[in-house]
C-alpha cells in the first residue's frame, strides 16, 4: 500500500514504536517524531530510511506529509491534534480524542472546517472478532440483547498522568457503543486508589440505555493475571469475546425457558467457536485510515464517535470524583446503602448499616445515626441531626432546626414545619423554631408537627393529626388540633385504664408504668 505523500507518527514509546512497524511495513511512513532522543536513536537504527525528529515543527510544515498518527501520552492528545489540523493534516489520535468534552468538541469543530479526517484509535472496532460478533448482533443471532459486560484486566505499567479508566475503559465503552447503536442515558462508576494519589487503578463504571440494556465495564491494573473479556448476554444466545484466547469469539446458545409459563428453567447447549479471520486489529485500523485519507471517506471511529466515548467518561469521571460519590464510598459507615436515583451532599455523616432509598436527598452538614432507614423521596437537612435505627416514610422533609433522637418513627407524608407564620414574600431563615422528637416516638401517616415543640418519649401521634403544643411521654394523641386520649406502652399498645390506681401493666409485653400528676413513668421495662 503506497500513498502519494506520506504519514508521521508522533510519539515512539510502546504502542507508537507497534504503530511505527505497521506503517513502515505498509511503505506510507515518512518520519518519526519523539521528544526522548534515545527513543528516536532506537528507531533510527531499527528503520534507518526513516526520517526521524525531535521538533514537531518539520512535521507540521512538511509538505510531504499529509497526516500524523499520534501516540503521545493522552495529556498532550488535543494540543498536538489541534496543532496538526490546523496545519492541514489528517490525523489518527490514539484513544482517548482529549481528557476533557470541551476540547474534543474543538477538534470536531477544526476538522469539519478544515475538512480534515480527523479519527479516533478504538482500535478493538477494527478486530475481525468484535467485526464479527456486530454482524451477529445486528443479524438477531442472539436474539434481544439483554446485558453487556467486560473486564480488562492487568498487572502492569501503572500510569499516573491518566487513571485506569481513561487508560483502559475507552476500548470497551467503544464496543457496547457500537453494539447498541446508542448512548446511555445514565452512567455510574466508583474505584479504588492503590498505589499513587488520586488516580484510580480499579473502576467499575455502569451505563444504563433507553432500551433497558445496562453494560457493565470493569477495568484494572492491578489484577493477579491479565483477562480481556466481553460478553454480549442475549434471549437467543450468549457471545464471548476472549481477546487472550487463541479463539476469539466464542457462542454459548443458552436460552432461558419457562416451566409451565411461569417458572424459569436454563436451558444449557454446548458451547462452540465462532471462526474469525486471522488479523492484526492495529494493521486493520492503520489501513482503514490510510484508505480514509485518499478516499476522502469518514472513518468508523470518527472524532463523532470518539465524542460519545468521551461522554461517557466525563459522566463517569464525575461520578468518581464528585463530593457525592467520594462520600457514598469513604465517608459512609459499614455497610450503607444509597440508591443511584438519590443525592447525598458533602459533609454528611452517615451512620453504619443506613439505607437510603430512591430519589431522596440528604443535604450538607446533616448526621444519620446508625442503621436507619429512609424512604422513597425524602429530604434531610441542612443540618438536621437523626438518631440511631429511626425510620422516616416516603414523602417526608425533615428541615434544619429538627432533631429526631434514636428509635423515632415517621409516617407515610407526616409534616414538619420549621417557620410558625411564614410568608412567601417575608425571609424567616433566622426565626426557625426548634422541633425535638424524643426516642422512640411514633408520628402517623399525614400528621403535621407544627414548629417549636417536643414530642416525648414512646409518645404516639395519631395518623392525620396536627400537632400544635408539647406531647407528654407515652401519650397518645388524635385530631385537629390534637388532644391527648391516653396513654401507650413502649411497645406501641395502648395502656388500660388506671382505674383509680396510680400504676398499670401492658397487656402485651408486661411493662409496669406509674402515673403522678400527669406524667407516666416506666418503672419496670420488659422490651
Amino acid at each position: 500500500m503506497k500513498m502519494k505523500q506520506g504519514i508521521a507518527v508522533i510519539g515512539s514509546g510502546y504502542w507508537g514504536r507497534n504503530i511505527v512497524r505497521n506503517l513502515s511495513e505498509m511503505e506510507v511512513l515518512h518520519t518519526v517524531h519523539d521528544i526522548n532522543i534515545e527513543r528516536l536513536d532506537s528507531i533510527h537504527s531499527e528503520f534507518p530510511s526513516i526520517n526521524t525528529t525531535s521538533n514537531i515543527d518539520e512535521i507540521l510544515v512538511s509538505n510531504a506529509i499529509n497526516a500524523v498518527v499520534i501516540a503521545a501520552p493522552a495529556v498532550d492528545h488535543y494540543d498536538l491534534a489541534k496543532m496538526a489540523l490546523l496545519s492541514g493534516k489528517d490525523v489518527l489520535v490514539e484513544k482517548p480524542l482529549s481528557l476533557n468534552i470541551e476540547e474534543a468538541v474543538e477538534l470536531v469543530n477544526i476538522a469539519s472546517e478544515k475538512k480534515r479526517i480527523l479519527m479516533v484509535g478504538h482500535i478493538l472496532q477494527y478486530h475481525p472478532a468484535v467485526i464479527k460478533l456486530r454482524e451477529m448482533v445486528e443479524s438477531g443471532d442472539l436474539g434481544k440483547i439483554q446485558y453487556v459486560y467486560s473486564n480488562r484486566l492487568n498487572i502492569g505499567k501503572v500510569r499516573t498522568e491518566e487513571n485506569i479508566l481513561w487508560s483502559f475503559a475507552p476500548h470497551d465503552i467503544s464496543i457496547i457503543l457500537m453494539l447498541l447503536g446508542e448512548e446511555p442515558i445514565n452512567v455510574t462508576s466508583f474505584g479504588g486508589r492503590y498505589i499513587t494519589r488520586g488516580i484510580y487503578d480499579t473502576t467499575l463504571t455502569t451505563m444504563e440505555f433507553g432500551n433497558g440494556v445496562k453494560g457493565h465495564v470493569y477495568v484494572s491494573w492491578l489484577h493477579p493475571f491479565k483477562e480481556q473479556k466481553l460478553i454480549v448476554v442475549g434471549t437467543k444466545a450468549m457471545a464471548v469475546f476472549d481477546d487472550m484466547a487463541d479463539e476469539k469469539l466464542s457462542l454459548y446458545p443458552h436460552k432461558i425457558e419457562y416451566k409451565g409459563g411461569k417458572i424459569p428453567v436454563a436451558q444449557k447447549a454446548e458451547q462452540y467457536t465462532v471462526h474469525v479471520e486471522e488479523k492484526e486489529p492495529l494493521r486493520e485500523e492503520l489501513k482503514h485510515f490510510i484508505r480514509c485519507v485518499e478516499k476522502r471517506e469518514e472513518p468508523r471511529t470518527d472524532g463523532e464517535e470518539g465524542l460519545k466515548v468521551l461522554r461517557v467518561l466525563q459522566r463517569a469521571e464525575s461520578c468518581l470524583s464528585s463530593p457525592d460519590h467520594l462520600l457514598k464510598t469513604q465517608f459512609a459507615g459499614e455497610g450503607c446503602f444509597v440508591h443511584e436515583s438519590s443525592f447525598v451532599d458533602n459533609d454528611v455523616k452517615i451512620g453504619d448499616g443506613v439505607k437510603i432509598w430512591h430519589f431522596s436527598h440528604i443535604l450538607k452538614g446533616s448526621e444519620i445515626g446508625k442503621n436507619c432507614i429512609i424512604g422513597q423521596n425524602v429530604m434531610i437537612g441542612p443540618g438536621v441531626k437523626i438518631g440511631d435505627r429511626c425510620k422516616i416514610q416516603n414523602n417526608v422533609s425533615i428541615y434544619n432546626g429538627i432533631i429526631l433522637e434514636e428509635d423515632v418513627f415517621c409516617g407515610p407524608s407526616c409534616v414538619f414545619t420549621n417557620v410558625y407564620n411564614p410568608r412567601a414574600f417575608i425571609e424567616r431563615k433566622n426565626e426557625f423554631l426548634p422541633t425535638l422528637v424524643k426516642k422512640g416516638a411514633t408520628i402517623g401517616a399525614n400528621a403535621t408537627i407544627v414548629c417549636g415543640i417536643t414530642v416525648g418519649r414512646f409518645s404516639l401521634v395519631s395518623a392525620g393529626a396536627t400537632v400544635k403544643k408539647d406531647v407528654p411521654d407515652y401519650a397518645l394523641v388524635v385530631g385537629v388540633p390534637a388532644k391527648q386520649i391516653g396513654w401507650v406502652c413502649r411497645c406501641g399498645v395502648t395502656l388500660k385504664v388506671f382505674d383509680g390506681k396510680n400504676s398499670t401493666r401492658c397487656e402485651n409485653c408486661g411493662s409496669k408504668y406509674e402515673l403522678q400528676k400527669n406524667k407516666l413513668t416506666a418503672v419496670e421495662e420488659m422490651i
